[in-house]
């Protein structure tokens, strides 16, 4: 029974690693990086319970910490690809200020002469 129960859990584990990566012919939104750090350190956690604990608590247990940590770290990576993306774009409009100035917003220079 134990070795019918590791098995299933690492098809699944196995299954859902497959699944996430899978792409449909219409193009969507798709799951966040927080939710596919959640299910995959989820499985992976229950995966993990189950071999150490020897039984479904030990499975359930690993799975919610392993959830919860892949969480975390799904968050961690989305905020470091956004941070990478936002200093790109500033850095691109530093090389290239042309492109970023308004065409009716162009500034005079006035001299002012003084008078003795």
């Amino acid at each position: 029974m134990k070795k019918l129960m590791i098995f299933a859990c690492l098809f699944f584990a196995i299954l859902l690693t497959f699944a996430s990566n899978t792409q449909a012919q219409t193009r969507k939104k798709g799951i966040s990086d927080q939710g596919k750090g959640a299910i995959i350190g989820g499985a992976g956690g229950a995966v993990a319970g189950g071999l150490i604990g020897h039984n479904v608590g030990g499975a359930l247990i690993g799975g919610a910490i392993g959830a919860g940590g892949g969480y975390i770290i799904g968050n961690e990576t989305r905020r470091a690809r956004e941070k990478k993306e936002r200093a790109r774009r500033i850095a691109w409009r530093r090389a290239h200020p042309r492109h970023h100035t308004h065409p009716y917003s162009k500034t005079t220079t006035v001299t002012t002469v003084k008078y003795q």
